[in-house]
């Protein structure tokens, strides 16, 4: 009840404001449409980018410093660390890169997000800005009607870029007729309270706005229409940069357990390199003061002279943070632990990985990988067979010989509780992820909707073989006996060379090859097999509910095979075009 009093109460008193008082109109008005900008210039680079950005942040991490300099980059490029922290964090979900490079990644944005400040300081304050925005704006516009992706994209970058500048003139425009009628200058305070103060005011903007870009924005047009004092707009400088941690923390409360490590390491980077800038907050503003001719930066342009600040601060906070990275990754991986893997729950899809389609399509690729892991295990203990003998060293015909014991196995309540949950995840978020993809990414996740059908299926084709395992495994009928054991022999020699396959880190062509041969050898011996039978019941060596029922299981116990190579070719063959050399790619 008091919320549903307040808020509306809040919010017409912010309305009456607003008419009433022309000079903050112009600028409230300013900031809105900054922020619009800054919406746009996100969305439109990464429609724009085609993935060039996240292949970027994948890519060029593999160091420290890569990973750093990347983050630095991106986030300059594209204007948003926003945008930089949600590839990050799906890039984490889907273990396309690690907690070390996207920490990295993470303090580089910081440095990025400085960009903003140079660009406002250097062009939106010294030119005409807003006789730039309206021909960004129609042409942006214009662009919209397009078909293609990359046009669209660059159209709506058109458009941020130009409400950012359209933003920048209406609160230039705002503090510069406010001055006539009220001097915030005139309440400038020195010393360290002053400093306090104004950190404190920049924090709460950012909350408020949820854009330490906009903050900036407004902080540099106030110091360049003289509204505020040069040593207070350092100390707003500093706030902002406090403030999104806040936002961070808040961002990453309805995050995965990956956005909330990140949070964390944001939080820790942005207080320490607060605390840096304000115990040397005189030093850093002398240091300014010896660089900025060198910058070819005038001494009275102080706008510029904060940009420089905003952007040393930062760079000293890399540099005194980066070096502990490694103990900083080591306490992450402490928190937010998820205590018990829930049954038949996905490892790596999560919303924040399917809005990205290079994301998804790898997150769903190893989810896929782990539906394929968990029904191998049901299928060889129906088997009566171990993983560990499987994979060993050992000959074939010695781990059959040996695995002669029932494995106590229920494949319905396996496949009911753990199983098919999971393939019905993959299936969701399979559908979810297919709205942000283009024709091939389309096909791309189809092609892995059916393999996992296709796995699916094989657990369905071992609950029927298992019953006549287990019903003929004491039988005295030694040919019975001989028939299961070959089935089960062969579907180690199927197992082994998946395994091979998987371990193999060769050309892509090769392993399509030996996916293939394998083929070949499984269809010759159903074949074999089925003759053999063939001939035991010539020769009455088995009667014919024996027969029927080896028929049956050569069946299934081949299908199995076969799905196996099947999915194998799907989960570790990526290329497409060598996927199209196969023979058998139908489902």
């Amino acid at each position: 009840m008091f919320k549903k009093i307040i808020v509306p109460l809040i919010f017409l008193f912010f309305f009456w404001f607003i008419i009433a008082n022309e000079d903050a109109k112009t600028i409230i008005a300013g900031i809105a449409i900054f922020l619009i900008g800054m919406h746009y210039m996100e969305n439109g680079f990464k429609l724009f980018s085609g993935g060039a950005l996240e292949t970027a942040l994948e890519r060029f991490t593999s160091t420290t410093p890569k990973a750093i300099g990347t983050g630095f980059l991106a986030t300059a490029v594209v204007q948003s660390s926003s945008l930089v922290s949600v590839i990050v964090i799906s890039f984490l979900s889907a273990e396309l890169i690690g907690l070390t490079q996207a920490v990295g990644i993470v303090f580089g944005s910081n440095i990025g997000t400085t960009a903003t400040a140079w660009l406002i300081s250097s062009f939106g304050l010294k030119i005409k800005i807003a006789q730039y925005a309206l021909p960004m704006l129609i042409f942006g516009v214009v662009m919209q009607f397009s078909k293609q992706g990359s046009y669209k994209g660059f159209g709506s970058i058109l458009i941020g870029l130009g409400f950012i500048f359209l933003g920048i003139a209406y609160m230039k425009e705002g503090f510069e007729t406010l001055k006539n009628g009220m001097d915030l200058a005139e309440y400038a305070m020195q010393g360290y309270l002053g400093v306090f103060i104004y950190i404190l005011f920049g924090a709460i903007a950012t909350v408020v706005i949820q854009s330490s870009s906009a903050t900036m924005a407004i902080i540099i047009t106030a110091l360049a229409t003289g509204q505020i004092d040069y040593i207070n707009a350092l100390s707003l400088a500093i706030g902002a940069n406090v403030g999104t941690t806040v936002t961070a923390v808040i961002g990453a409360l309805a995050s995965n357990r990956n956005g909330k490590r990140l949070a964390v390491a944001h939080f820790i980077f942005n207080i320490v390199t607060g605390l840096i800038a304000v115990v040397f907050i005189y030093q850093l503003k002398d240091l300014v003061d010896l660089l900025a001719p060198m910058f070819s930066i005038s001494e009275t342009d102080n706008a510029m002279k904060l940009a420089l600040f905003h952007t040393i601060f930062n760079v000293v906070g890399v540099l005194v943070v980066s070096p502990f990275i490694k103990q900083l990754v080591r306490y992450l991986k402490t928190l937010f632990h998820v205590e018990v893997e829930a049954r038949g729950k996905a490892k790596y899809l999560t919303d924040e990985v399917m809005e990205l389609p290079a994301t998804a399509l790898a997150a769903l690729r190893k989810e896929t990988i782990h539906l394929y892991d968990k029904s191998l295990e049901a299928i060889v203990h129906a088997m009566n067979l171990h993983r560990s003998a499987i994979f060993s060293d050992t000959e074939i015909n010695e781990v059959v010989e040996r695995s002669v014991a029932l494995i106590e196995i229920d494949i319905d309540k396996i496949y009911q509780q753990d199983i098919k949950n999971l393939y019905s995840e993959i299936i969701h978020y399979s559908s979810i992820s297919q709205t942000y993809m283009g024709l091939e990414g389309n096909n791309k996740i189809h092609e892995l909707k059916l393999t996992a059908r296709t796995i699916i299926e094989m657990v369905k084709d071992v609950r029927e073989l298992q019953k006549n395992l287990n019903l003929y495994a004491d039988c005295n009928n030694n040919f019975m006996i001989d028939t299961y054991n070959e089935m089960r022999a062969q579907l180690i020699i199927v197992l082994r060379k998946i395994q091979e396959i998987r371990e193999y880190e060769g050309d892509e062509e090769d392993i399509l090859t030996k996916i293939e041969v394998q083929k070949e050898k499984v269809n010759d011996n159903e074949v074999m097999m089925n003759q053999k039978i063939d001939a035991m019941i010539r020769e009455n060596e088995i009667n014919p509910t024996m027969a029927s029922s080896l028929i049956n299981d050569v069946g299934f116990a081949h299908s199995i095979c076969k799905k196996f190579l099947r999915s194998a070719a799907t989960l570790w063959v990526k290329e497409e075009e060598i996927k199209q050399l196969g023979d058998e790619y139908e489902y």
